[in-house]
């Protein structure tokens, strides 16, 4: 009954009907009576002190109904915006935390920063509102150069002394230094990983309502984590009693992370809802997503790559240098360390690791996760000077990379940078992607294009990462300020059909459908009778949400834990109905049986007796079948996998087109295939916009956001790529029921150095070693003629 609709089932989207149908319920088509529209005024300048703020003609205009500006926020003893995980330095002290006011009270810190918020009757004159406002400002010089950020730049926060948040390291630096006094080769590598906007198809929206009646306040925000939004604006900002708070994240369009943190728009609205006393809406306009939302990425990185005469790696040394923009958001300060660092060792047996890590305020949006959130900037340091070395030492860097694999007999592997990896094989895997990108033919498809006047080449990118964040106990230790674990609730109605709740959030996951197929798989329910319910706090139970490819692997547990639970109690009731011993009774394919006999009673019968308890042993159980799981990790669980590029460049313009795409990943056991495919074809087109179109730069004289609009960032578009090959070598992850591991990130991690690897592949007849990222047809152009 469920063979095709449960795990390993290439089943269709559920979610898909109603999205393709126009008839989803996203936050901006709430109809809430008597809604107000909010309006933000912006900075337009990245350092600025507020003279005054002059809002007498705004309040008069048509519709207002009320301004609020960071004085109101001040006098209300409003708290500031947090950030939940505390690094500690190299020196065992907690990073500097600067205030983060909702709302800018004296000093504006960046473009887009919020000066005042106007509340009217309708979005149009809330906004021609806010340009009546009148703001005097005093410019100040400002700080967007992050490789000047630490050398003597304007002061972004006087808490932070020289913009420093932290310089913290991890590995010791004496005995990476004895590695490299024995190396007979060092690969040396100056890089910068590029600043990415996030752009989700929704843009970032919040509504809020507030009930006289009950003292109750109603949040709907386009947020990956409702659970943890509460809890922040509860305990740390807005004081709210957490059972008075609720928040609903409907149908959101993307999120790629930049929907994780606790922003100011949602905070204020919640506020003020009270003191307007009406529903209030807002939904940015794309320019305010450019400048407002949590960007990506953004460090400026030097490393060195020992290695033996043999081409053994000895050892591995990274100075990293990390934005984290005007404020510290919510989960920033962890990227750059925990996310990144720990993630140097790749897929290899480098023996001996340091790195060094400072944190710096620039006057710039904030820095937070982005997809793959520390580990993209990871693989590419690592996956780059591995390439790098390989050309230095005139080996395949295919070769080269298998020569320091780690073997599958070893492990689990310790790293010497805090990780151990629970399960892998390597080897097979980048066997499997040069089979598939025909890797022996490439020389001949070299000279092909070289007949045409092109530049061909190919760039290997074989990364680990690190996801489903845990255990909880870990993660505390380290500073985090939330626990790690994943809930669920498996609920039976009478008749048989279950809903599943869950603490994860699903905004373009599939989880509706995955969720779905593990109890179909599980418990040989109909995958029609099965709904999945998410995004509501006062529904479902508390959960952290979906981010760092964790629903499956964390959330996905949980729910198989609360099916073992309806199992077990099925099975005393099975028993119970049978005459016969729990003993006895087995679960198969939806039906409780008694070993070695023809006795049988289907989990529909068990369940309604649990409801109509005319026949049941109610001296032992508890009538009903509703069961919940809470599931905390023993480890991260750890995907793998090695992607290959095939580039032209057209030598007289710079242009880089791809021209093939191989990946090849172990993800453990697989639930959907499908779907599986959908998020590494979606996460290899953000990697590959990474890596040759998107850039998000800030003028460094006046400190304007210069890529703040779609004619100016560039995002990759389907005829950017060609049609990608896959495929899959599985080592089920050892600590989970599932034996999954987690595919939403892979995609992102490992396109941006394949691609770039590529390019320098190609461009080695003329001479060029270096193409800053993104490898656009200008910078492109310039480093040929550089080169030449």
């Amino acid at each position: 009954m469920t063979a095709e609709t449960g795990i390993g089932a290439r089943v269709k989207r559920k979610e898909d009907q109603r999205f393709l149908t126009g008839t989803g319920r996203y936050v901006d088509d709430l109809p809430l009576a008597r809604a107000t529209y909010a309006y933000f005024l912006r900075s337009p300048h990245a350092h600025a002190r507020i003279k005054s703020i002059d809002t007498s003609k705004a309040k008069a205009m048509p519709g207002v109904v009320e301004i609020f500006t960071g004085k109101d926020t001040a006098d209300a003893k409003m708290g500031g915006l947090i950030c939940g995980w505390v690094v500690k330095d190299k020196h065992g002290q907690p990073h500097k935390a600067p205030p983060h006011p909702v709302m800018a009270l004296d000093t504006v810190r960046y473009v887009g920063d919020t000066v005042a918020m106007v509340v009217a009757n309708s979005h149009d004159e809330a906004k021609d509102a806010a340009e009546a406002i009148k703001v005097d400002y005093e410019v100040k010089p400002s700080n967007v150069d992050l490789a000047k950020a630490l050398k003597g730049a304007p002061e972004v926060h006087a808490e932070a002394p020289g913009n420093l948040i932290y310089d913290w390291e991890i590995g010791v630096k004496a005995d990476v230094d004895a590695a490299f006094a024995k190396a007979a080769h060092v690969t040396k590598l100056d890089i910068v990983n590029n600043r990415l906007i996030p752009n989700a198809m929704e843009p970032r929206a919040a509504a809020a309502d507030y009930d006289r009646g009950t003292g109750n306040y109603t949040l709907w925000s386009t947020s990956q984590n409702p659970h943890v939004l509460r809890l922040i604006l509860s305990a740390f900002v807005l004081g709210i009693p957490e059972h008075k708070l609720r928040v609903i994240a409907p149908d959101v369009g993307g999120g790629f992370g930049s929907k994780i943190f606790c922003y100011n728009e949602e905070t204020m609205l919640t506020w003020a809802a009270s003191r307007v006393g009406r529903p209030i809406k807002w939904t940015a306009e794309r320019a305010e997503s450019f400048m407002t939302d949590a960007h990506g990425r953004d460090h400026v990185t030097h490393a060195e790559l020992a290695l033996d005469k043999d081409g053994k790696f000895l050892g591995l040394k990274v100075d990293t240098i990390a934005n984290m923009g005007a404020y510290l958001s919510t989960f920033s300060t962890a990227v750059p360390t925990y996310l990144y660092a720990t993630l140097l060792a790749g897929q290899y047996t480098t023996p001996l690791i340091y790195a060094n890590v400072k944190a710096a305020l620039t006057h710039t949006a904030p820095v937070d996760a982005y997809r793959g959130a520390g580990r993209p900037e990871a693989t590419f340091v690592i996956e780059s000077i591995v390439s790098k070395a390989a050309k230095e030492l005139k080996m395949d860097p295919a070769e080269l990379r298998r020569k320091n694999f780690i073997p599958k007999e070893a492990f689990p592997y310790q790293t010497p940078v805090a990780l151990q990896y629970d399960s892998g094989n390597y080897p097979p895997i980048i066997d499997e992607a040069m089979k598939i990108a025909d890797y022996k033919g490439f020389e001949a498809r070299r000279a092909e294009a070289k007949s045409r006047g092109k530049l061909r080449g190919i760039g290997f990118s074989s990364y680990i990462e690190a996801c489903g964040l845990a255990p909880s106990q870990v993660i505390g230790q380290l500073g985090g300020g939330v626990g790690q674990w994943e809930s669920a609730q498996i609920k039976f109605n009478p008749t048989g059909n279950v809903q599943i709740l869950t603490g994860a959030h699903s905004h373009g996951q599939s989880h509706e459908t995955t969720f779905a197929q593990i109890v179909s798989d599980k418990l040989g329910v109909p995958l029609e009778q099965i709904e999945v319910v998410h995004g509501d706090t006062a529904t479902t139970p508390f959960g952290m949400g979906s981010y760092g490819s964790r629903s499956l692997a964390v959330g996905g547990s949980a729910i198989m834990k609360a099916a073992d639970k309806v199992i077990a109690k099925g099975k005393k009731i099975a028993a119970h109905l049978m005459e016969a011993s729990v003993a006895d009774v087995v679960f198969e394919n939806g039906v409780f049986k008694v070993a070695g006999t023809d006795k049988n009673v289907p989990l529909g019968q068990a369940v309604f007796a649990a409801y109509v308890p005319h026949n049941y042993p109610l001296q032992e159980l508890e009538p009903g079948m509703d069961e919940n799981a809470f599931y905390d990790p023993a480890n991260f669980v750890y995907p793998a996998g090695t992607q290959i590029c095939e580039v032209e460049v057209d030598p007289d313009t710079g242009t880089v087109e791809v021209i093939a795409h191989t990946a090849v990943d172990d993800f453990g056991n697989i639930i959907n295939p499908m779907i599986v495919e959908g998020q590494v074809h979606g996460g290899i087109v953000q990697g590959v916009g990474q890596a040759l179109l998107e850039n998000a730069v800030y003028d460094k004289e006046t400190g304007q956001l210069m890529s703040g609009s779609y004619m100016d960032y560039t995002m990759p578009r389907a005829d950017d790529v060609p049609s990608f090959k896959l495929g899959y070598k599985v080592t089920p992850c050892p600590h989970n029921p599932l034996g999954v591991k987690g595919c939403g990130e892979a995609g992102a991690i490992a396109a941006p150095a394949a691609v770039m690897n590529a390019v320098h592949d190609a461009l080695v007849p003329l001479g060029v070693t270096h193409v800053p990222m993104p490898a656009t047809p200008l910078n492109v152009w310039q480093a040929i003629h550089g080169g030449k």
